[in-house]
């Protein structure tokens, strides 16, 4: 990658030490991140670093053992369990109840959903003010993968997996899963789990309508690295450092 005179200069008063800003960031101290740099195990925008490197922490690209450090504190990223009924939206124009509803005042800067849950839908959904890691984790190019818990009417033939991940094919084209299994099963109700790259409006519900196996419940637990895990209906949390390291990593080039 070429390096941006403007970002990286060692002789550039406005620019901010390092080994400062990667502690900023989480790292460790001054002194572990000094440690880091002379082993040369930290990149900036593209080339290895060396001490006495100053930086721009608000555009400058850092790497540390080949994951991507956040140092720009006006970015936010986001997980939120969204609960069933509300708008994937962060207002909603006929007053529905939207995502921004749940964040209060607790988030300052000005975020966005990335990708889509139906109102019927609920789980795990991603907030950020990144304009660039949004639009990649949407981007089909990337194959960020999704993982969904469904409810669906049972039983569950033995071959329905070998069906979905050979193709199915819908109006709009074709879709293929990535992996099924059967969670478990109670009277005519199954709960399956099934994971696809795809981002087509309702596919996991017109997948599964169409193999004979209508979606009574789903939850989205997983999108690439990030997991859903306990947090609670309409909470929130801030992602950690190593996870939007995960982000950037999944969908680098």
């Amino acid at each position: 990658m070429p390096r941006d005179d403007r970002t990286v200069r060692t002789d550039a008063p406005e620019g901010e030490r390092l080994q400062k800003v990667m502690a900023a960031a989480g790292v460790g101290s001054r002194r572990a991140c000094e440690d880091l740099i002379f082993r040369r195990r930290v990149t900036v925008d593209g080339r290895v670093a060396k001490l006495g490197d100053k930086v721009d922490p608000t555009t400058v690209v850092i790497h540390v053992d080949g994951e991507r450090l956040v140092v720009d504190t006006r970015l936010v990223y986001l997980a939120m369990n969204k609960p069933r009924g509300v708008v994937s939206t962060m207002a909603d124009e006929k007053g529905r109840t939207a995502l921004a509803d749940f964040l209060g005042n607790r988030v300052e800067q000005r975020v966005y959903h990335v990708g889509r849950l139906d109102a019927d839908s609920e789980g795990l959904l991603l907030l950020t003010n990144d304009g660039t890691l949004a639009h990649r984790l949407m981007h089909p190019s990337y194959g960020v993968s999704k993982t969904y818990l469904c409810e669906v009417a049972g039983p569950i033939p033995r071959n329905l997996g070998k069906r979905l991940m050979a193709g199915v094919e819908l109006e709009d084209g074709p879709v293929q899963v990535e992996s099924f299994k059967v969670v478990d099963t109670l009277g005519k109700t199954a709960h399956v789990e099934l994971s696809l790259h795809e981002g087509r409006k309702h596919i996991v519900r017109r997948l599964l309508a169409e193999v004979g196996h209508p979606v009574a419940r789903l939850v989205r637990t997983s999108i690439g690295p990030i997991r859903l895990g306990d947090l609670r209906a309409g909470r929130t949390r801030r992602l950690t450092n190593a996870e939007v390291a995960a982000l950037f990593k999944a969908v680098s080039d």
